[in-house]
């Protein structure tokens, strides 16, 4: 079972009408802009639930897609090509300092998802506004590598390739908006951004959809039967991505003040979980190897140091109980095969094998797609 944080999609956004801004010199550009705009407010009235779809009927106009997270996904498919195209030919008519003021005045708007007053603003989310259609651009990829993240947690009891490669190309849109895109966003008269704007956060949450790839990747080694010391380098392997991602939130403390200690929990519990996964393979492989006072020491510090960390959510402490049981169980199974059998002597801590990690995923390269339809403006 893994540990899940599920609030990363939980984003809203304001109107956006671009027929009511960009001025179209050709029927062709008004249709464009009023497709965009129609396509934009189907994903508005999505997350910010206030869509008067019935659930029939959001199947047909889908063609059939029967989970809402599947039609998100297809409505964010639809509108990124027309924003790609928007955005390659608007920079043309804004040299004009007539146009140059047509995009602020679409007044952008996103909320955050991931800071502490996200949780705690009793007057409804915090939105914030950047006068940059890469702002738009940038929060919709957010959203659609969120929600492919949402689609492979939802897929997972069924079709485990289908969901690590998900959680690939998550991985894969955040890792592009951390060095394409948002480095270029531009923030002038923007006294603050959300933190979904900000590029090492989508560092940090494309190490996460990584680990999260090889977890669900274990767990089809663990149906095959691969061995238990290499299922120890795996487990290893996750919680050495987020331990890469902890680093990143560390290297710019003075930067994410405003994080969601609930996110930071996620990070560190899911760390903690594989770790321990990882050494109770590790003890199962040097029980293997004849080496079990060893495997004692490995499991008995293990669980000291993962009786410190359990989480204060009720379904991650569950997992985390689940883990330790079953530590505990093989711990006591040893001690027990020790005292009867073998009395090896129980090495001191300084004395343990360290645990291997290794990492087999890589993320799944974004490639963006455009509506190629030439646009003409009134300039």
């Amino acid at each position: 079972m893994m540990l899940y944080f599920g609030d990363l999609s939980k984003l809203k956004t304001k109107k956006l009408l671009f027929e009511d801004v960009y001025a179209a010199r050709d029927p062709a550009t008004l249709e464009h802009l009023k497709e965009l705009s129609s396509r934009r407010r189907m994903i508005e009235e999505s997350i910010n639930g206030s869509s008067s779809i019935t659930e029939a009927i959001a199947r047909e106009m889908s063609g059939g897609l029967t989970t809402w997270c599947q039609r998100d996904l297809q409505k964010l498919e639809q509108y990124l090509p027309l924003l790609e195209n928007l955005i390659f030919h608007v920079p043309v008519a804004q040299r004009n300092p007539q146009t140059a003021q047509w995009t602020p005045k679409l007044n952008i708007c996103w909320s955050t998802a991931l800071s502490t007053s996200s949780f705690f603003n009793l007057m409804g989310p915090k939105f914030f506004q950047i006068c940059d259609l890469q702002f738009e651009r940038a929060m919709t990829l957010y959203l659609y590598a969120a929600m492919l993240r949402e689609r492979a947690v939802e897929i997972l009891p069924a079709d485990l390739v289908q969901s690590a490669t998900f959680f690939r190309e998550a991985a894969g849109i955040f890792h592009y908006l951390a060095n394409e895109i948002l480095p270029t966003l531009q923030y002038a008269g923007c006294p603050e951004r959300p933190l979904e704007a900000i590029p090492f956060m989508c560092t940090v949450i494309s190490l996460i959809c990584l680990a999260e790839a090889q977890a669900v990747t274990i767990r089809k080694a663990e149906e095959k039967g691969t061995s238990v010391g290499l299922l120890a380098k795996l487990h290893y392997g996750v919680a050495e991505f987020l331990g890469e991602a902890i680093s990143v939130l560390y290297s710019v403390a003075g930067e994410c003040k405003d994080i969601s200690p609930r996110f930071m929990e996620f990070i560190t519990s899911c760390k903690a979980v594989h770790e321990l996964r990882s050494q109770k393979y590790l003890a199962e492989d040097l029980r293997t190897s004849s080496q079990i006072g060893a495997a004692i020491g490995v499991l008995r510090d293990a669980l000291i140091h993962v009786r410190k960390k359990v989480p204060g959510e009720e379904s991650w402490k569950s997992v985390f109980g689940n883990e330790i049981d079953a530590a505990d169980n093989l711990l006591k199974k040893l001690e027990h095969e020790n005292d009867f059998v073998w009395h090896e002597k129980i090495p001191y801590a300084d004395e343990l094998p360290l645990p291997q990690g290794s990492k087999i995923v890589n993320i799944i390269s974004y490639q963006p797609k455009r509506w190629e339809t030439e646009l003409s403006f009134k300039i």
